[in-house]
Order: C-alpha cells, then structure tokens, then sequence
C-alpha cells in the first residue's frame, strides 16, 4: 500500500479559479490525464470547472451538501452518496446549509472505469486483484484499515489487492480504477 496523509495533498485552485482543491493524486498518460483524485472545499455557490472529455464522480464528505444546476435538471450530492456526471456538462453549484467538502474522482472514461463505494460502519470487504485494477481507500475519520493496518484520519491509500475494514464508528471511501480494454 502507498499511504498518503492529508499533509501531503497538494493545494492547487480550481481549474476555473473559484476555489481551492487538495490534489491527492492523479494519473497522465501520453500528456493526458487517466484519473485524478482531489478534496475540493466549496465555501461559496458558483460555477463548476469543466473537464471535457472526462467523468466526474463526487462525494460529498462535509457539509450538508451541494443541489447542482445542470441542462439536464438538479442532481442533489448529500453526504456519503456519490453522483456521477460528464465533466463536459456545465454545472453550477448551491450549498445546502453551509461550506462543504468533496471528493472528486475525474478520470478519461475511454481509458479508465472509475467507480466509489462508501464501506459503512463494520465493514469487511475483500478487494481482489486484477488486470488492470487499483484501488484508492480515503478515510474521512478514524477507524478505517487496509489489510490490519490504520489508515490515518484523513489520509488516502493506493493498493492493488487487499481487505478494507471499518471499526464499528467510522465508514470510509472505496475508489475503484479498471483499465477499459482496448
């Protein structure tokens, strides 16, 4: 597992300069970006970054969450229940009672199937291996654990093949990343 803290999470502002986001890590290939994971915080109402050519999944993970205004009507983020859309769709988003936190999983969806899965209070999953699989596992608070070992509050790992646990108090993010074959 490549295990890393929040304290190394790069600030970096919005592709649009609306705000901050933490860059946790990302993928390029041939001078395109594969997959990118990143913290956004949202502590005002406004318009999204484009990213054409990619998807986007977001997870609300502080705050009451996000109502987003799109062509293709309002998709409402609440906490802990990811939404996914084209990062080609103009998106603007309302906070529902306050700042929030996300995480964002953007990824090149020719290349890369990208999905998330929230592991609930006592979970024990098993991630097997694969051609072309990794995993990301971010662990909102404490609790969480990669194979008996603790990921620290806030932190993120990289894995390829492993078993993800929450404690009885703590849920976590589960990030899968599969090659598309080509």
């Amino acid at each position: 597992m490549r295990l890393i803290p929040a304290s190394a999470f790069q600030i970096q502002p919005w592709k649009n300069g609306g705000g901050l986001t933490r860059e946790i890590a990302r993928d390029d290939r041939d001078g395109r970006l594969l997959w990118r994971l990143s913290i956004a915080e949202v502590a005002s109402d406004g318009p999204f970054s484009a990213f054409p050519g990619l998807a986007r999944i977001l997870t609300v993970i502080e705050g009451a969450g996000l109502r987003l205004g799109t062509p293709d009507g309002c998709i409402d983020a609440l906490p802990f229940a990811p939404v996914a859309f084209s990062g080609d769709l103009p998106v603007t988003g309302r906070r529902i009672g306050g700042p929030v936190r996300d995480l964002n999983v953007i990824h090149d969806p020719e290349r890369i199937a990208a999905s998330v899965r929230i592991l609930g209070a006592g979970t024990r999953l098993d991630c097997p291996p694969g051609p072309g699989r990794a995993y990301a596992i971010l662990a909102p608070g404490t609790g969480t654990r990669l194979d008996g070992t603790a990921i620290p509050s806030g932190a993120a790992g990289f894995f390829r093949q492993g078993t993800a646990e929450t404690s009885a108090h703590s849920r976590a993010i589960l990030v899968l990343f599969e090659q598309v074959p080509t």
